[in-house]
């Protein structure tokens, strides 16, 4: 039987009893740290569970208005349960501060925020949350939201192929041709040689990789290529699980596969978008792929020179942005259709100055074009190109500025932001939780 918050933690002090000094130095010591009480309720267990079903009754309430008044009451809980998070921190702090003096410490004990009065209010705070949630959990089978286990951070998903079909690519060749030659090219005495694709987000990076791996000259030359998408999680054993066509084995059994599959042969390996700055993983990795015969390449497709930094490489291919010309021919034939440039020329002026926003940046070209296809009203062109929020940055990243919320943070101002509201945790001192702070913000900015 499950005791109750009274039975559990404060059954040792009857609360009419008549208390003197040294007894109340006792029930403060035996009462312990509150974060006990705060863990063994999984509090924030719970506010994890709401905040993924919110996520999955957020993605269907625009279709169904009783569910829009569900997610209400799930929010209010979601509230309540973060409101008595903070409470439990604000009064540990309390108590770390009352502890300087017995004076102080039997006057705190009669105050209305003594541990033990705290323990029975929020002990009928946290069984109201309880019923609420119950009667919540009970409207929620009418709405066959699904039970859900998930990271409140989540994870890349994405995915990659190596089929690209190379007549449809403008103003690659070059990289093409310079990369395949670097490929197809022998060193005395190399082994597996590795080749990053650098370069910032939307330049295509993978688009040239698939060309490269397509070509045939980089077909007849190796006797085995495989294409590995690796995104955010560097796990060896999936990479070499995806090498050898086998994921239900252990890392062991892979190992033997792998070597099995490459030796004698020469490979090429494609690993795109990878994130991993860790040199002992790809140390790991790159440790079990020296069986392979020489003239074996491997490509990393990357936007981090610090992934560059671990890899050790032949030659870093530095991606550029496509020309002028490139660019706006890339524009007009996604905007105005396929061989219908010339017959536009009153946008064609209007187009230029559109594409000299997005820095030679296909995706940005892509998505600019895209919006305005098939659309010949002379008001929405000069919409585009007079819209701020079009504009993109190389120097600062390189993205689609239209696909981001266009403000520029002051990095001090964010960080004092996600300490005053919790974000890098109550535990740490001003000066910690500030340190803490530009370190996360040093990574947001390197991705």
């Amino acid at each position: 039987m499950d005791l109750s918050l009274e039975e559990r933690y404060g059954g040792k002090v009857k609360m009419g009893e008549c208390i003197g000094e040294d007894r109340v130095l006792g029930v403060m010591l035996e009462i312990g740290d509150l974060g006990e009480l705060r863990n063994d309720l999984k509090l924030k267990d719970t506010l994890s569970t709401v905040k993924a079903v919110l996520v999955d009754a957020e993605e269907l309430q625009e279709t169904n208005a009783e569910l829009s008044v569900w997610l209400e009451a799930l929010k209010d809980v979601c509230y309540a349960i973060d409101d008595i998070l903070d409470e439990f921190d604000v009064i540990a702090l309390q108590q770390q501060v009352n502890q300087r003096s017995t004076q102080r410490k039997v006057r705190h004990f009669f105050s209305c925020s003594n541990p033990l009065v705290f323990r029975f209010r929020m002990g009928h705070k946290i069984k109201e949350i309880r019923e609420k949630l119950d009667q919540i959990a009970a409207d929620r089978n009418k709405f066959h939201l699904p039970h859900v286990e998930r990271s409140l951070l989540p994870k890349r998903q994405r995915e990659t192929h190596s089929y690209r079909i190379a007549s449809n690519v403008i103003g690659r060749d070059h990289d093409k041709d310079l990369l395949v030659h670097k490929l197809v090219k022998v060193a005395d005495g190399e082994g597996v040689a590795v080749i990053p694709i650098l370069g910032i987000g939307g330049l295509g990076k993978t688009t040239l990789a698939k060309l490269v791996y397509n070509d045939q000259r980089v077909v007849n030359y190796f006797d085995l290529t495989k294409w590995v998408c690796v995104s955010d999680e560097f796990d060896v054993k999936r990479i070499i699980g995806n090498i050898v066509d086998k994921n239900n084995l252990t890392l062991e059994q892979l190992q033997q596969h792998l070597k099995d599959t490459l030796s004698t042969k020469r490979y090429l390996l494609i690993l795109d978008d990878v994130w991993n700055e860790d040199l002992q993983k790809w140390r790991e990795l790159s440790d079990l792929l020296l069986f392979g015969a020489p003239g074996s390449k491997i490509v990393v497709t990357t936007r981090s020179p610090l992934v560059v930094s671990t890899l050790d490489p032949i030659y870093v291919h530095n991606l550029a942005g496509l020309s002028d010309k490139e660019s706006l021919f890339l524009f007009m034939e996604l905007a105005s259709g396929k061989g219908q440039m010339e017959q536009h020329q009153n946008l064609k002026k209007i187009g230029e100055q559109i594409v000299r926003k997005c820095k030679g940046v296909p995706l940005a070209i892509m998505t600019l074009g895209s919006l305005l296809h098939m659309n010949t009203e002379v008001k929405e062109w000069c919409s585009v190109r007079d819209n701020p929020l079009y504009n993109v940055e190389q120097s600062k990243g390189g993205w689609l500025s239209g696909l981001k919320l266009n403000y520029e943070f002051s990095a001090s101002e964010l960080i004092y932001k996600w300490m005053a509201l919790g974000l890098l945790g109550s535990r740490y001192q001003p000066k910690e939780g500030e340190d803490i702070g530009k370190k996360y913000f040093t990574e947001l900015c390197s991705r």
